[in-house]
């Protein structure tokens, strides 16, 4: 059993968000107060729901507050789509959204999918060129020093290193990373590649290549 939190200002979509993970066996606690939150008790938490469109502070600006203290997936639940909307919600370190209206299914599949991933148990290292891949703490190394990946970030890069040389189109990195098994928005996985990317110039690197038409490898 995972403990959730799910925060919207909507009490009626709470509810259904509660009954319907409750019959995965997840505990579910809800919150439409954003101001009534005890930050120091986040991270008791496997996965957080968040809700974008919140009075007095939206959601971009909560999960920037929170992003260093938990290190759970965090989930937005929007019906704000445009680009630059998912480009915001994506740089404030969210894994992954889901689209008002949504479907229980849905819900439930991609609530699912990131709890089964942070379950994984790992016990090895991968070294590519000066890259290190720590995969039972989910941590990546370049020449010893940590780059700040999110959990997304470091899981989509830990499997195009596995798979190095080898073309994944976008769809395919959704059902191989985060196991969903229906349409999904590749966005998603355009703009974690674009934050990757932009951390890891750093390094002075960018093994992630683009091949036009078909998806992306790792060099």
């Amino acid at each position: 059993m995972s403990k959730i939190l799910a925060i919207d200002d909507d009490v009626q979509i709470l509810t259904i968000i509660r009954k319907a993970l409750e019959k995965d066996n997840h505990s579910v606690d809800i919150l439409d107060n954003i101001e009534a939150i005890n930050k120091g008790n986040l991270s008791k938490y496997d996965l957080i729901l968040l809700d974008v469109m919140l009075p007095k502070k939206n959601g971009f600006t909560f999960c920037k507050e929170i992003r260093a203290m938990v290190d759970c997936p965090i989930l937005f639940i929007t019906a704000k789509t445009m680009d630059k909307d998912l480009t915001e919600g994506f740089a404030a370190g969210a894994d992954d959204y889901i689209k008002k209206p949504f479907s229980l299914a849905e819900l439930r599949a991609r609530v699912n999918a990131h709890l089964r991933r942070e379950k994984r148990e790992y016990h090895n290292r991968i070294i590519s060129d000066n890259f290190i891949f720590d995969v039972s703490e989910k941590i990546l190394f370049y020449n010893e020093e940590q780059i700040k990946l999110t959990k997304s970030e470091y899981e989509i890069c830990e499997f195009l290193v596995k798979n190095k040389g080898q073309v994944f189109s976008l769809e395919q990195i959704i059902e191989k990373v985060f196991g969903f098994d229906f349409q999904s928005d590749c966005t998603a996985i355009r703009e974690h590649v674009k934050n990757i990317r932009a951390k890891l110039k750093s390094c002075g690197k960018i093994p992630i290549e683009t091949v036009w038409g078909i998806g992306y490898k790792w060099n």
